[in-house]
């Protein structure tokens, strides 16, 4: 029987927020996914470390899955991985460097072994089942990113990954615009195209920029340098490194995920660093401050991160002192302001010089600007067209550009996680939805924090927690022990023992009275302990802390 020459593409994440990027491309029996990223946990996520895509989708089809391409090396595109791999073991493309950012979250899983990692060079092509997936240089704020062309009988389907036109990029490879004039004069089926910063006008400076503000701050400073930034990027590091050995300062390096990265990047050759450059923390007191560079994570104020415990003085090996100079190179993550101001503020208690984005040119995005945007549109002539890559509004802007650029709006397709988009060369239509959704990872806990334990912590983190504990002879139909009460973050029990003892005298209150009613069953007199002591504590503070009822049997 003939294939349908249609094209489906199913977005699991990535669409309505910014982060856990994953994309589902299916064309006859063959299935292939692009990127497999995380998020970081919104605030009411209490304890929560990450979130990750839902693949209910997937494992129901994952015969037909023939494997995991990726664009390129951010956690928000690669971060999820590991966990989809422990449900189905397949092959993995991605450029040197992705794979090699991803060989260490393999390891650490204990997976790296069992997992085949192919490396597809920018400009390189390959068959698996009946897509041809085409890697096309492009810039972003981290090395080897690519867009992805998805080549079947049905036609080509083009998806920039996250992307920026740097003209000037640090390692002199600037992004295959050529390439992707080329297919659209060939015809593009479909466009699917970064929206993070859609909104904004122009276009996004290089990542020189960056690198000219490093070497002005360096030239006359006699401070101690501290530069905050995300670990992945490592053309800013290699600037900081630049401007570092041209002043002839000494590096050190500060933070799990920026060494691990710095050490896959020195690997595979994509950073040049002098001999004799780099030191370990523990070298620092041989050194005069202002021979000193440390890069260090935590430019998102994230609390365990290695900026944060310098500036509280937590690091087991350095501290910011007085006199320090600090850059954080990097914008807040949407959600991150507050966590970066606390940051910020306390570096300044300690009498450190502070630099940040809206003080000086310290960073640049990592992503298309407008102007940007519509010459991509222009170079690929897309049937069909898909922002992807953030918000509603984002993706909504990103539609606007689109119709400017003539694209009829029956051919915008506006997704969310979970459509199914269905294309071919004479139709394009939402045909019908999946399973998709937030997997919630706590510690090595994966999906089993769901909706009722998160409202259970934000109950607790807001009310507190009642225990009453009793002990009753049912032979008797007698209390025999208590009730007890103990309080945790509800009222400090020595400033409010007269409350307290209201409370106890209520739950016996409530005891009794079950009991002399012949009521033996432990979930009934549980139910009416909570719902009887928690209207008496309403009425005397105006607070709903959760009530939790021990009865033990005698």
């Amino acid at each position: 029987m003939q294939k349908s020459k249609k094209i489906k593409i199913t977005p699991l994440g990535g669409l309505h927020e910014i982060g856990k990027n994953m994309t589902v491309f299916e064309y006859g029996s063959d299935l292939l996914i692009l990127d497999c990223g995380l998020a970081f946990p919104d605030d009411d996520m209490l304890g929560v470390d990450m979130v990750i895509p839902e693949i209910t989708y997937l494992q129901k089809h994952k015969n037909r899955i023939r494997g995991i391409v990726l664009t390129h090396g951010h956690e928000d595109h690669i971060g999820a991985i590991p966990y989809v791999l422990k449900e189905f073991n397949v092959p993995v493309f991605g450029t040197k460097l992705t794979l090699g950012i991803l060989k260490n979250k393999l390891a650490e899983h204990g997976i790296l072994n069992s997992t085949k990692l192919n490396v597809v060079n920018p400009g390189e092509t390959f068959k698996i089942g009946d897509f041809k997936v085409e890697f096309i240089r492009s810039n972003h704020s981290i090395a080897d990113a690519v867009a992805v062309a998805f080549h079947t009988p049905a036609g080509v389907v083009l998806h920039t990954g996250d992307f920026k036109i740097d003209s000037t990029p640090i390692d002199g490879e600037m992004i295959d615009l050529g390439r992707i004039g080329e297919l659209g004069k060939n015809g593009v089926l479909l466009l699917m195209s970064d929206s993070t910063n859609a909104e904004r006008k122009g276009y996004t400076m290089s990542e020189r920029t960056v690198g000219n503000t490093f070497d002005n701050v360096f030239e006359n400073c006699n401070k101690r340098i501290f530069v905050a930034t995300f670990a992945s990027n490592i053309h800013r590091v290699q600037q900081i490194i630049n401007a570092s050995v041209k002043y002839g300062r000494k590096v050190a390096v500060s933070g799990r995920s920026m060494e691990n990265v710095l050490a896959a990047a020195i690997e595979l050759g994509y950073m040049n660093i002098p001999k004799n450059t780099l030191i370990t923390l523990d070298e620092i007191s041989r050194y005069p401050k202002d021979k000193l560079v440390i890069i260090t994570t935590g430019s998102q104020g994230e609390t365990m991160s290695a900026l944060s415990r310098m500036a509280f003085s937590e690091h087991k090996k350095v501290n910011i002192e007085n006199d320090d100079l600090v850059i954080i190179s990097a914008s807040p993550i949407p959600g991150n302001e507050k966590a970066i101001s606390n940051v910020i503020n306390e570096l300044l208690k300690r009498g450190a010089e502070v630099i940040y984005e809206s003080l000086a040119d310290v960073h640049v995005s990592g992503h298309a600007c407008q102007e940007e945007l519509k010459i991509i549109l222009a170079l690929a002539k897309p049937k069909y067209f898909m922002p992807v890559h953030g918000e509603y509004k984002h993706l909504s802007r990103h539609r606007d550009l689109a119709l400017e650029m003539g694209i009829p709006s029956k051919n915008i397709f506006m997704m969310e996680n979970g459509k199914v988009l269905e294309i071919s060369q004479n139709s394009g239509k939402i045909t019908g939805t999946v399973p998709s959704g937030k997997v919630l990872v706590d510690g090595l806990g994966v999906g089993d924090v769901g909706n009722i334990v998160l409202r259970d912590r934000k109950h607790l983190s807001e009310d507190g927690l009642i225990v009453v504990v009793t002990t009753i002879d049912h032979d008797m139909k007698a209390v025999v022990a208590g009730p007890d009460i103990i309080s945790r973050g509800f009222v400090y029990v020595r400033e409010a023992e007269d409350l307290m003892e209201s409370m106890r005298e209520k739950a016996n209150e409530v005891l009794d009275e079950c009991l002399s009613h012949n009521t033996l069953d432990w979930a009934s007199i549980k139910s009416h302990l909570k719902n009887e002591l928690g209207s008496f504590i309403f009425a005397k503070t105006k607070r709903k802390p959760m009530i939790l009822p021990v009865i033990m049997d005698v």
